[in-house]
Formats: structure tokens, sequence, C-alpha cells
């Protein structure tokens, strides 16, 4: 499997290429060259663990790394030492399936895929030789957990920008009580989409970038997105499963070959990309339920066509206080057609603008393949109640986010698994304002309260961030 990017301009490369770019070197975003379909392999699948079944999946696109290397990797990044609940067990909440993503080092989705990207740095390092030196953008969770990926590896430093007073104190203190010498957290005066904007420009300064051997691990480095993929698999044969009596939900016996919908809450499109990715394999989805919150950019262009940023609105749901959505590209490559220089102007257009649009087909519908809804606070803290009361299930602000859309827009009989992305401990302050219990605990945050933290606090400024950079690593 070969690499290129949605902008056209970068020669293909490969998988390992793909992983050390990151961004991609035109400013665009790294893509396999063709998508592969698995349809005929599904049955075959169907009874895998997630360390075999991810095997199976990422081996189609990381074709110049050895299986019997590949398995190690995912062995080693899945272990169940690291996740005691399991990786992505598929639970019944009433109406709805809860797919729980959060078992992981820093009880985040984002570990599934960063537990297996900082292996896959660490491999090719040792293959290549240098250093990599890795610069994030975080809207909460993707920091902590890329973090917790390569802390103390050899031959990596890591600098993490979040929002200042933007992430849940949680959220924050995951990222700066971890003192290992190689982390370096920055507090941007500003919101995430500064974070973002400030991560591209840097990235996108091919002599900085080459001279200091920057990577990336937010979602616009392709092994996120792909490691992403293999739980919508997972789950959509969990639930199938349990249809025809072979799984662990208590439900009638129905067509087992029936498609499962994914509800997905999504501030930066990468996990609802993976989702639809995982379709175009070949995946029996239904219908991709794409959730927002009030930052509602992406409900918008579903909805109409237009793509257009407005001011970030601070939420109980941090992680997807987002106005720029970093994968958006790669979705839209495809919407027009696979054609870098269309993508490209659109692309300029909305860099200049703030604003793109595309033509919407019948019923005014961009894309069959989502249906999309924001929800508000006061629906997501009225979610999370009654959840609680009624199902006795404790959802995080973001996860309410993806069981409110869906409950709105789910068709009789349809069945509907929503992505439980964070585990409700990393947001007591929502949690106790929407049941009016102190019940969001757990151990591992409860014990990050009391120790020392590590941050350093700049400018909302491109080179205020580079001078850090720059002055760290010369240390």
């Amino acid at each position: 499997m070969q690499y290129i990017s949605t902008r056209g301009l970068i020669q293909a490369c490969s998988f390992q290429d793909a992983v050390m770019m990151g961004l991609a070197d035109d400013g665009g975003l790294v893509i396999p060259e063709h998508i592969p379909d698995v349809r005929s392999r599904l049955d075959a699948w169907r009874s895998l663990t997630y360390s075999e079944l991810a095997l199976e999946i990422i081996k189609l696109f990381a074709t110049d790394i050895p299986e019997a290397d590949l398995r190690g990797l995912i062995e080693r990044a899945y272990a169940p030492a690291n996740w005691p609940g399991g990786v992505a067990p598929t639970v019944s909440m009433g109406d709805l399936h809860v797919l729980e993503l959060w078992h992981g080092p820093t009880l985040a989705f984002k570990d599934v895929a960063l537990q297996l990207l900082g292996n896959l740095f660490e491999y090719v390092l040792a293959r290549r030789g240098g250093r990599l030196n890795i610069l994030g953008a975080t809207s909460g969770d993707t920091g902590s957990a890329a973090i917790y990926g390569v802390r103390g590896r050899q031959g990596i430093d890591i600098f993490i920008m979040h929002p200042r007073g933007r992430t849940s104190p949680i959220q924050e203190r995951q990222m700066t009580t971890v003192l290992d010498a190689n982390v370096h957290n920055i507090a941007v005066e500003g919101s995430f989409d500064d974070c973002q904007r400030i991560m591209k420009d840097l990235a996108g300064d091919l002599e900085f970038k080459r001279r200091y051997s920057l990577g990336a691990v937010n979602s616009v480095n392709w092994a996120r997105v792909m490691a992403q993929i293999v739980y919508y698999f997972k789950t959509v044969f969990d639930v199938q499963a349990s249809r025809s009596g072979a799984g662990h939900f208590s439900e009638p016996a129905r067509n087992a070959a029936e498609p499962v919908s994914i509800s997905v809450p999504t501030g930066n499109f990468g996990d609802v990309l993976a989702g639809w990715y995982a379709m175009r394999m070949g995946c029996p989805i239904g219908r991709l339920i794409l959730a927002t919150n009030v930052n509602d950019i992406l409900a918008r262009f579903f909805a109409t066509g237009v793509y257009s940023a407005g001011q970030v609105v601070p939420t109980s749901s941090p992680s997807m206080d987002i106005q720029v959505a970093s994968n958006f590209e790669r979705y839209l490559y495809y919407l027009v057609g696979q054609e870098p220089a269309r993508l490209r102007e659109l692309m300029a257009g909305f860099a200049r603008d703030a604003r793109l649009q595309v033509p919407t087909g019948a019923g005014g519908v961009v894309d069959p393949t989502f249906i999309a809804g924001a929800a508000s606070e006061a629906e997501v803290l009225a979610t999370i109640r009654q959840t609680w009361q009624q199902e006795r299930y404790l959802l995080d602000p973001h996860t309410a986010v993806g069981v409110a859309v869906a409950r709105r827009v789910r068709r009789p009989g349809e069945q509907v698994v929503c992505l439980a992305t964070a585990h409700p401990a990393k947001f007591p302050a929502a949690i106790r304002q929407a049941t009016g219990e102190d019940l969001a605990h757990h151990e591992r945050i409860d014990a990050l309260m009391d120790l020392p933290t590590r941050c350093q606090d700049l400018p909302n400024d491109k080179q205020a961030v580079r001078t850090f950079i720059e002055k760290t690593l010369s240390r």
C-alpha cells in the first residue's frame, strides 16, 4: 500500500514514511492510494479477538512491516494489563448499545490509536535511526493519550499544546503531571483551533520540520485513523452476534446480517471518518450518526453543504469545542471526486474566507451516509441525568452528545451503537451539574490530584511556540 496527499503534491510513499511524516509535506493530509474491499473476509473475521482483528485490518495498510513484527506491535498496544476492562467492549443500555472505548491508560478513546502509534514510532526509529520530535495540539484527550504513548521512549520528545483553561481540570492534570524529561506541555492563550493552526503552520514550514524532525500524533497522522477503523468492525460483529443468540445482549434473535448504525460524538471528524473508511471497506454499518455539541460546523455542513467556521463556544464537552475539523479535508477529497486541484482550490478559499460550499444532492443532502445533529448544553445534561436515573449508566458529556442525537434521529427498529469516548470521572463538574450527585470517580483520576505538574504558558503566537521548541531541544 502506497500513500498520497489530499493535495496531490507529494510523491507516493510507504506506510512507515506516512507515519513519520504526519502532516503531508504539501500541507495536505496523507491517505492510502486505495481503500481495500474486505467484504469477502467478514465471516472469517467475526470470531477474532480484538488484537487478531486489528492485525487483519492493519496489515492491509501497513504492508511494509513484516506481519510477525506487526503482530508484536499490536499485541503490546492492546495487552490486557493496559486494558483491564477490554479494549472495546460493547454493552447494552436500554434501547441502545454503547461501545466503551475508555478502558485504556488515560480513560479516553484516543488510547486505542495512540498506544499503537507510540509503538510504531519506536519501531521505525529503531530501524532508521535519528530522533522524532512530536508536535501536537489537543482539545483535551489526545494530549494525555499521546503523552502516555511515548513518555520515556528513547529518541522521542513530545510537545503538546492545549488551550489554557479550556480543557477540563482533570484533562489538564493528566497531561501536566507527567514529568518525564521527554514530555513538554504548552498552555496557549487561545482556543484549540488556535493550537491546531500553530501546529499546522509549523509543520508546513518544511525547513523547520526537517531540521527538527517534526512528527504528528493528532489525527492528521493517518495511523490514528487507521487504528480506529478496527473497533467499528468489532462492535458491528458483536451486535450482529447478539442478534443470532451468540452474543451477550439480552435481545430477541434477529437477522444477523442486518446493518448496525453508529452514533459518533465528534469535533475533529477523525473518529467518524474512521467509521466512514470502515463502511467503504465493507463493514455492514447502516448509517453514521454524526453528533456535535453547539460548536456545530460539521452538523451544519451535512445539513446545508456549507462549511463555515464560527467562534468556539466553551461547553461541558471540551474535546469537541472545535470549529475547524482537522480531518475534514480527507473526507472532502473523496467528496470532490478525488481531484486534488479542486480540493486545493476549496481549502485555499476556506483559508481566505473561513467558508466553503459543495453542491447538495436530492433533498439538499450532502451525503446520505451521514445523518448529523447537534446537542445543546441543556440536552447534554438532561441526557446524562435521564440515562443515570433510568438505566443506572453514567455517561460523560461527550458520549451524552452522541446519545442525545442518536435518540433524536433513530428510526424504529434501527440498531444503534453509541461510541463512549471517555470515562465520566474525567468530567466531574458536568456530572454533578447533571445529576446533583458526586458520582464521577476513578482511582487513576483521584490519584492525580496531589501530584506536581509542569507546563509552559505561551501566547497565541507561532513564533513563541517555535522558539520554545528550539530552546528546549538545544538543551
